[in-house]
């Protein structure tokens, strides 16, 4: 590495800087962070890093390239996860349009913490434990062009017995299946519907349970509830009580409006497939994640702008997250970290971002300091969690935010606030500064 930088930097580049360079210990850094899956509001430093000036530096790209991207695919899914809510599954299958083959690993992992339950990228699921689902391919459909391709024909039943000519008995089973209904690869009412139904009950009749159907195109919200009427129709008549709640999944470029819109119509979907819009992030492709100097040898720095919301907020600092009586996490207090911790019960007055000419009191129900220590002294002192684990978090994370501030169109703000003499520091050194 250090070769590769001499030979891109000025000749006349100090040789005990590569020297130096060469010498870097990280054993000198420690890093704060508000723990993974947690819900963080702008302008609250989810990460502390300090150590020596040029290492902390160094760490900066870094550091914003492994969160900035992480933090947007898992907000993104947890907005899907929202407006879906709890009760259907989503898978993420965006591997096809994601920024390569990285980017697509990234997204897998950050949605599923974001709240989907599986993964179409089977290498994910692989290297990082997540479910992995999927479902038959249009080509593959397309490649057959009569029953006389399909090899292996037979299927001996489940309890036993001598096997038996599955397409054959699907064609008898398909004389009696009389309805119309959809399924798409070739968009055919007379198809699609019937023939899954036929091969479906003679699945059925050797002892096996069909595991779903998938739409991709069309009205979705209204094939799913004609599909669904027929499914119930044909378990009522052939007396086959578990097929009226064979799941319907769907696909075909579900974005957010698409999820709001099914929720407004109604519908029988159990399962949606997500990809370009959750992995793309569409509607805000990057998150401003940003890595501010905020002291330098013991003396607190202030970056100093025309912009009042781009001004750093100077000093190390403590963040609490403040609950009101319902247990909702009602604000978050930023406070130097040699002040005091604030105590549940005990009025503060605080300066709100935003309104910082003013004095708020407020009197916490419970308050909850949300920085840890998670590297120090060379060694990770913080156990790390699992994927699952980080998952579990992010939901439980989110369903505590009161609704006023977890609805996805016009949300109430949620206030970030500064204590009394971090604001007198603020002052200080931007009055210093003029």
């Amino acid at each position: 590495d250090v070769a590769y930088l001499r030979s891109v930097l000025p000749s006349s580049t100090d040789d005990a800087f590569f020297e130096y360079l060469a010498t870097l210990d990280a054993s000198e850094v420690t890093v704060t962070a508000i723990p993974e899956g947690s819900v963080v509001f702008a302008r609250v430093p989810f990460l502390q890093v300090k150590g020596p000036l040029l290492v902390v530096q160094l760490l900066e790209t870094t550091l914003l390239c492994l969160v900035s991207y992480a933090s947007l695919v898992a907000t993104n899914a947890a907005r899907f996860r929202l407006l879906a809510g709890p009760d259907v599954k989503l898978m993420e299958m965006g591997l096809r349009r994601a920024q390569g083959p990285d980017g697509a690993l990234s997204a897998s992992k950050y949605s599923y913490i974001g709240g989907f339950d599986c993964t179409s990228n089977i290498l994910a699921g692989k290297l990082y434990g997540i479910p992995v689902r999927g479902t038959i391919a249009h080509s593959f459909i397309m490649s057959f062009s009569s029953l006389e391709e399909v090899q292996p024909r037979e299927l001996p039943p489940r309890a036993g017995g001598d096997p038996v000519d599955v397409p054959s008995l699907a064609v008898s089973w398909l004389e009696r299946v009389y309805f119309q209904g959809l399924l798409d690869t070739y968009c055919v009412r007379r198809s699609g519907l019937p023939n899954f139904c036929a091969v479906a009950l003679a699945l059925h009749q050797l002892g096996y349970q069909a595991i779903g159907v998938r739409l991709d195109s069309g009205n979705l919200a209204q094939q799913s509830k004609e599909i669904r009427r027929a499914l119930r129709a044909c378990g009522a008549r052939f007396q086959v009580p578990w097929f009226g709640n064979i799941p319907i999944a769907v696909s075909n470029d579900i974005s957010e409006r698409s999820l709001e819109e099914l929720s407004r119509e109604g519908s029988e979907i159990n399962m949606i497939g997500v990809g370009t819009n959750l992995v793309t992030c569409p509607l805000q492709p990057s998150l401003g994640c940003v890595y501010k100097l905020v002291e330098v040898n013991g003396s607190p720095c202030l970056k100093v702008t025309e912009d009042e919301e781009k001004m750093t907020i100077p000093g190390v600092k403590s963040i609490y997250r403040l609950h009101d009586d319902a247990g909702h996490p009602f604000m978050d207090l930023l406070a130097l970290e040699e002040e005091p911790a604030p105590g549940a019960g005990q009025e503060l007055r605080i300066r709100v971002l935003g309104r910082l000419g003013e004095t708020t009191k407020v009197i916490p129900s419970a308050v909850e300091r949300l920085h840890r220590t998670y590297f120090q002294d060379g060694q990770v002192c913080e156990p790390l969690p699992s994927i699952p684990e980080v998952r579990i978090h992010a939901q439980e994370s989110l369903s505590q935010l009161s609704p006023s501030h977890r609805r996805l169109r016009e949300p109430q703000p949620y206030p970030v606030a500064v204590t009394e003499k971090l604001h007198r520091l603020f002052l200080e050194l931007r009055q210093a500064t003029e």
